[in-house]
């Protein structure tokens, strides 16, 4: 019998499962793993089984809910997010000229000047694993 909520085998999912024992993220350690294990999965999501995809959602589910809980930025703007996320990650404005396209408009983005476009809130989403509307 085919459960309403899940897209394949129930059983097939709760072995996956049982291999993969997901759990509450506590610590940054184990919130990188879920993401490099997430990544895993984004690089061959046309051939995952349903089973897979369904995992992979769950993942999801996890780390943002441990990133909403652990790097939610209170009264910031999403040029400080911006800001914040670059410097984590030890980036640059050059950097991000595969999301902005020109150095003026990532300047304008960096220095608040500009307003981040949805577009370039998912590529920024993408590049940092972390949810769109963080720069909206």
């Amino acid at each position: 019998m085919k459960n309403s909520v899940l897209e394949g085998d129930p059983k097939r999912y709760g072995r996956l499962l049982a291999r993969k024992l997901p759990a509450v993220i506590r610590t940054r350690e184990e919130n990188e793993r879920l993401i490099a294990e997430l990544e895993q999965f984004e690089r061959r999501y046309e051939k995952l089984t349903p089973e897979e995809r369904e995992y992979s959602e769950l993942l999801t589910v996890l780390i943002e809910a441990f990133e909403d809980a652990n790097y939610a930025l209170e009264g910031s703007t999403p040029g400080s997010r911006l800001r914040s996320l670059m410097e984590e990650h030890g980036l640059r404005q050059r950097d991000l000229l595969d999301v902005f396209s020109s150095r003026g408009i990532a300047s304008e983005v960096v220095s608040g000047k500009r307003a981040i476009s949805k577009a370039q809130a998912k590529r920024l989403a993408d590049l940092f694993h972390v949810p769109a509307d963080l720069f909206l």
